[in-house]
């Protein structure tokens, strides 16, 4: 008889336990929505042109997966682009795409490039070689909290003058040096420098870190992607006969924007 109770349970059991997964399985499903949307920048190097082809954008939460084909992956961008990087200055962007992601934290983005890169140097065209170990993808550490009904704005800063390495032979490599930048929570600092002829690099510095632009062609410049903290901002013209300046000192606090009132004005390097 006892038995017989014991066994009388069984079906309500399998329902508590039915209610249970059902009700994990909704909570998970309930989850929300947001967005993630990526771009393109550079920093500043002295060629006439780099062009890249740019294959995908992939987005993941778990930055320990090296492989592509991993499970978890989310395509922020599936159409073949060719791309000068030069084009994508002082806060110029370039929009990759965006992605409709579930709600919550995303640790890496991989950058797919192709193999028809190449950089044009005083009117002369090299071809870009690409390491086939990097056929995965260029791999950045990313720490984005995608929230319900939100756009997460993220930036790649693709550090033209350090990605391009030139060997003995004359070769030259694309080793891609790539940094996120979070708009929404990085400061920049912006301004103009004259006079137009000294064509100046420009450069934010805190501590061992630096960030720089050059001027554009009416001497505007916007350095982005800074964090909170103390910089100071060196004009280095490309210009020989200008010389060098810096201002001491530039606080960026709360991820703001910071823009100099008045142009730096550059003295002759006679002076």
């Amino acid at each position: 008889m006892n038995i017989l109770k014991r066994y009388n349970h069984l079906p309500i059991l399998a329902l508590l336990f039915s209610l249970f997964i059902f009700t994990a399985c909704s909570t998970e499903s309930d989850q929300g929505m947001g967005t993630m949307k990526v771009s393109l920048t550079d920093a500043p190097v002295n060629f006439d042109q780099v062009n890249i082809e740019i294959l995908q954008v992939l987005v993941n939460r778990d930055e320990s997966a090296d492989d592509t084909t991993d499970s978890g992956w989310y395509s922020v961008m599936d159409d073949s682009l060719f791309v000068n990087l030069l084009d994508y200055q002082n806060g110029a962007v370039l929009d990759l795409g965006e992605v409709e992601l579930e709600a919550g934290q995303y640790n890496q983005i991989r950058l797919l490039l192709g193999e028809n890169n190449n950089v044009v140097i005083d009117g002369e065209t090299h071809v870009l070689t690409t390491p086939s170990a990097q056929q995965s993808g260029y791999k950045i550490n990313i720490n984005a909290e995608v929230q319900e009904g939100e756009t997460y704005e993220l930036t790649i800063d693709f550090d033209a003058s350090q990605s391009i390495v030139v060997t003995g032979n004359n070769n030259y490599i694309l080793k891609p040096v790539l940094r996120a930048i979070s708009p929404q929570l990085q400061g920049s600092i912006a301004g103009t420098v004259l006079p137009l002829e000294a064509e100046p690099f420009v450069y934010a510095i805190a501590g061992e870190d630096t960030v720089g632009t050059q001027a554009d062609e009416e001497g505007n410049f916007k350095i982005v992607g800074l964090e909170d903290g103390t910089y100071n901002v060196w004009f280095n013209p490309s210009n020989e006969a200008y010389a060098d300046s810096l201002v001491e000192g530039i606080e960026i606090e709360d991820a703001e924007d910071f823009e100099f009132e008045e142009a730096i004005e550059l003295e002759g390097s006679g002076s």
